[in-house]
């Protein structure tokens, strides 16, 4: 198995009040909550224990793309994965991702993404989400109808601009440009693996299948809400004839380690009910946007994550012993974790375990625990599982 260092990125100090005075985290929440002077703290922080995971062996460092929230302050994940491709010399920089249907021209991110991927010498991951709907049809204006399309076209031309040697026109429903002709180059050809988040799309299964691309659940519900959605993708590659390789996808699971099952009840408890209960509290009216989920979802009854957040919040505060029993959150001691972990992996197939060892309001130095007895103690005892399987879908860069 491969393990990724992900982090979101949150703002630490949202009012304990927050529930009662805000209706969601994202959108329109005021900035003057922001205190840009503890905003230089965390992101130096953040980047802090980014940097350490990898000198500990991480295989990745992750970080991803929001806007007009404080869920997660990257509104430019580039400017993060720079610093990182100069200051994480081992690691995979995973980008998970740009949202490509939100950049015009979306030339923009292959022309960054390659800039990234000759500053870190070819240990790129691209991501390409579609977004949120709250970043892409009430932050960005984008027309959720038409967003998908835009999307997809927008791929279409990333994707050329990395792969034609020479300049060409490129003439879309959305996008027209008279010179393609992208400098720098990545690295990584014939371009840098591309990786998919998504959050319960059924037609995202099928492209990312069609594409030979990782698809990457970002869940907020743990593992075993997450099975449902895991197995119809890996019913899917069955039906497409594809190969059954773990490392054709990826999953995202909130951990924390302690010396002991009670430290970590203990010492866990607090930043993870901030999460819950104030980085999740999203606002119904921006989390399910008509037109955002295609007429296959929708006939499916396949309800994204995104929507399921916001029902959630709105509803009543996620308990800490539904987050434990239902596995939103693994902790426990070393042992339990890695147990747990392995379940994860086997039972839902997934070869890239991207770890959120960072959540809600968590301290630099528990943290820094967390971090520490996850590489010394867990992923000794899981770095075999799937052994037996080629990475089709690593950066060419990293050993």
């Amino acid at each position: 198995m491969k393990f990724s260092f992900f982090h979101l990125m949150p703002y630490r100090w949202l009012p304990a009040d927050f529930r009662e005075r805000y209706h969601g985290v994202w959108v329109d929440l005021p900035n003057h909550l922001y205190d840009p002077v503890r905003g230089h703290q965390l992101y130096n922080e953040y980047l802090d224990m980014l940097e350490y995971a990898d000198q500990l062996g991480f295989d990745a460092v992750g970080v991803n793309e929001h806007h007009q929230n404080a869920y997660g302050m990257m509104p430019s994940p580039n400017l993060m994965a720079a610093a990182l491709a100069r200051r994480c010399p081992n690691a995979s920089i995973l980008v998970l991702g740009n949202s490509l249907a939100l950049y015009n021209p979306p030339v923009r991110v292959a022309e960054e993404f390659a800039m990234i991927d000759c500053l870190s010498n070819g240990r790129l991951v691209a991501g390409f989400p579609v977004g949120t709907p709250m970043d892409t049809a009430f932050c960005y204006g984008q027309n959720p109808a038409t967003l998908r399309s835009k999307y997809h076209e927008a791929h279409d031309l990333v994707m050329r601009a990395w792969t034609e040697p020479e300049p060409f026109a490129f003439n879309g429903e959305f996008t027209k440009l008279r010179y393609v002709n992208i400098w720098p180059r990545p690295v990584q050809q014939p371009h840098p693996p591309v990786w998919i988040p998504g959050g319960g799309s059924i037609e995202t299964w099928g492209w990312t299948a069609d594409m030979d691309y990782v698809y990457c659940y970002l869940s907020y519900f743990g593992y075993k809400a997450g099975s449902r959605t895991m197995r119809g993708y890996w019913d899917h590659i069955e039906k497409t004839g594809a190969d059954d390789n773990p490392y054709r996808a990826g999953f995202l699971q909130f951990v924390g380690v302690a010396d002991s099952d009670a430290e970590a009840y203990r010492i866990y408890k607090e930043p993870a009910e901030y999460f819950y209960h104030r980085c999740l509290r999203l606002y119904p009216g921006f989390a399910d946007v008509p037109g955002y989920a295609s007429e296959a979802t929708m006939r499916a009854r396949v309800e994204g994550m995104v929507s399921r957040a916001a029902k959630a919040s709105q509803s009543g505060q996620i308990t800490w012993d539904e987050m434990i029993d239902e596995g939103y959150v693994i902790i426990g001691g070393p042992d339990t974790v890695r147990d747990k972990l392995e379940e994860v992996a086997r039972s839902l197939r997934v070869g890239h375990l991207m770890v959120l060892l960072h959540f809600g309001n968590m301290r630099p130095e528990v943290v820094q625990q967390n971090t520490d007895l996850f590489a010394q103690k867990v992923i000794p005892g899981l770095r075999d599982v799937f052994s037996e399987y080629d990475d089709r879908w690593w950066p060419t860069g990293c050993a």
